[in-house]
C-alpha cells in the first residue's frame, strides 16, 4: 500500500512541476531535505531552499514523464524538462523517508545527433513519452 501512495505522490508532485504550482510540488520534501545536482556541483538544503531555488528560475519550464520506476524508499523518474522550449533529458532519483523525499539527485543531460555509422543497427525513436511502467 505504501508503494501506491508514494506513486501517487509522484505523479502529483510532477503534475505540479509541470503546472508552476509550487507550493503542492513541494509538499513530496522533509522540511530537512537535500537536493542535488552534480552536474553544476550545487546542494540545496531544505524544503524552503529547495522551493525557493526554483521558484526564482527564469525561465519557462515544461516537465513530461517518460517514466516512474521504484519500490520502497528509492525511486527513479525520467523525464524530459524543458526550459524555454529547449529539452534536457532528466533523472531524478528519489531517497524516501517516511512519506516524503528526504534527498533527491537530479542529472541532466542534451540531446545530440546520432552517429550514421550506426544507422543500419537501430531504430530511431521520437522524443513523444513512452507509456509509463510502475
Amino acid at each position: 500500500m505504501r508503494d501506491q501512495q508514494i506513486r501517487a505522490a509522484l505523479d502529483q508532485h510532477w503534475a505540479a512541476s509541470d503546472a508552476n504550482d509550487f507550493e503542492t510540488e513541494h509538499r513530496i520534501y522533509h522540511a530537512d531535505a537535500v537536493l542535488e545536482y552534480p552536474q553544476s556541483g550545487e546542494r540545496v538544503r531544505g524544503r524552503r531552499n529547495i522551493q525557493i531555488t526554483r521558484t526564482i528560475q527564469p525561465n519557462r519550464k515544461r516537465f513530461t514523464v517518460q517514466r516512474i520506476l521504484g519500490g520502497g524508499d528509492l525511486w527513479i523518474t525520467e523525464f524530459i524538462l524543458s526550459y524555454d522550449g529547449k529539452p534536457s533529458y532528466t533523472v531524478s532519483i528519489m531517497e524516501f523517508r517516511g512519506d516524503q523525499v528526504a534527498r533527491e539527485t537530479q542529472y541532466f543531460a542534451d540531446p545530440f545527433e546520432a552517429s550514421p555509422a550506426r544507422a543500419q543497427y537501430v531504430e530511431r525513436m521520437d522524443a513523444k513519452p513512452r507509456p509509463e511502467h510502475s
